[in-house]
């Protein structure tokens, strides 16, 4: 899948019965990722974010997401479509900050209305089953 860093990088997706398991790779904002995504029966997402609001600057600068940036990207889903996401590459000693902010996704943010699925880090070792 494609992605957008500083260097080459790329997403996958892992077809399985259940949907597609997507991971996007390090990326910032991706207009074509999120047009291919909405063609797949994904099941989960994984995504990276990886600095904290307060950082946005670098996020972008260095081609990563962070939490304001993921919700506008999250916001690029189709309408009725409903899945697990997963947050990944977060710096250690910000994954913390990083989740509050994702948590505080709500009705009064602009973006926030349309941010309505089950975001959770993704922690070492995880399985998924498709």
């Amino acid at each position: 899948l494609p992605a957008v860093h500083t260097v080459p990088a790329c997403g996958y997706a892992v077809t399985a019965g259940n949907g597609c398991w997507v991971f996007t790779g390090d990326t910032e904002r991706n207009p074509a990722f999120w047009r291919r995504l909405n063609q797949l029966s994904v099941a989960a997402l994984v995504i990276e974010t990886a600095f904290s609001n307060r950082e946005k600057d670098l996020a972008r600068r260095s081609l990563h997401l962070s939490p304001n940036a993921l919700a506008e990207e999250l916001d690029c889903i189709d309408k009725g479509k409903n899945y697990p996401i997963f947050i990944t590459h977060t710096k250690p000693a910000e994954t913390e900050l990083i989740m509050a902010e994702i948590q505080r996704f709500d009705q009064t943010q602009p973006f926030g209305p349309n941010v309505t699925h089950d975001i959770r880090w993704l922690r070492a070792g995880q399985e998924f089953e498709l």
